[in-house]
């Protein structure tokens, strides 16, 4: 039995105006770390709160642990852990305070099921008398995967639990999840950060409240269908707009210091070219070189092909 799933999910706001989540299906499997990837508006918080109950879809079917959303509402409420995107915990309690009321609200202790949580609570123990809204970020993080968990639930819910903390916390994070897989509990967390998608054992690309793809991360980037080349000069703007007046180059985007871009074949020759193309003009130091895809890459590619978002809304992104 799967976990989690959603049959032909359709959600709007403003009375059908706004298209949240676009008749959005994919299952997780029971005990899988599983990733919802996309930037902000993609529809990742409407799912989360379609599954946890706190929104009706417009139409479709969602079951979690194999119960009903609609129906069975009460009972996943009971089997959930639910971490929301934005710090939701009693800032006016302190830290012990803030747990002992989470485990009393599901009729437990934190004694109860302190193995679980005890690699996470130990970090923040020395700050169970603070009050949480004095913690620095990553402890807020902390504590609110705590009383997520304080119940042991069969599924845990992660709405984008590293946006806005740092690269530290971050990777502490990530471990934290892979400890609590091995415990058996289901994980559904979403991200706007690429890098974390290799993180997941499986994985949904959504865009525009649309899933562009789910299937492993090593999967999707073996499916990018031509080869990959990263690029750079001294003027590398001028050396973007030079690549994509080339008609022999299918797209080219901006990632940090270098442009990655594909040619429209994976024409031998078509790397000569480019060389004495730029040289033309007039570019100086220009490096080239073939590199495997990311997932930002596999990302971008499948929004462009679909013609979902303009050219500038994808640099947006990027």
């Amino acid at each position: 039995m799967d976990a989690v799933s959603l049959d032909h999910i359709t959600r709007t706001y403003e009375k059908g105006v706004v298209l949240a989540v676009d008749d959005v299906s994919f299952t997780v499997r029971k005990g899988e770390l599983f990733g919802l990837i996309g930037p902000d508006g993609a529809g990742k918080t409407s799912i989360f709160r379609i599954l946890t109950t706190l929104l009706p879809a417009d139409k479709g079917i969602a079951s979690v642990a194999g119960y009903d959303v609609v129906k069975d509402c009460k009972t996943i409420r009971r089997i959930v852990g639910y971490m929301p995107g934005r710090f939701s915990l009693y800032q006016d309690l302190t830290v012990q305070e803030n747990l002992e009321f989470f485990a009393t609200l599901f009729g437990t202790t934190i004694d109860a099921n302190y193995d679980l949580i005890k690699s996470i609570y130990e970090q923040i123990k020395p700050f169970s008398s603070r009050r949480a809204g004095k913690l620095s970020g990553g402890m807020k993080q902390k504590l609110a995967l705590c009383c997520a968990l304080i119940h042991k639930p069969e599924v845990l819910l992660l709405d984008e639990p590293t946006t806005g903390v740092d690269v530290v916390s971050r990777h502490e994070f990530w471990d934290m999840l892979k400890s609590l897989k091995k415990e058996g509990i289901t994980i559904l967390v979403s991200t706007p950060y690429m890098d974390e998608a290799s993180l997941c054992e499986r994985i949904a690309l959504m865009q525009g409240g649309r899933i562009m793809s789910v299937d492993t991360p090593e999967n999707i980037i073996h499916a990018y269908p031509l080869k990959l080349y990263a690029a750079r000069s001294e003027n590398i703007y001028k050396l973007l707009n030079d690549l994509r007046r080339a008609d022999w180059i299918e797209q080219c985007f901006a990632f940090g210091e270098y442009l990655h871009f594909n040619f429209t074949s994976d024409d031998a020759g078509m790397p000569e070219e480019l060389k004495a193309y730029v040289e033309r003009l007039g570019h100086l130091r220009f490096e080239m070189k073939e590199i495997t895809p990311g997932i930002e890459d596999c990302f971008i590619r499948l929004m462009n092909e679909d013609k979902w978002l303009s050219e500038e809304q994808i640099n947006a992104i990027i």
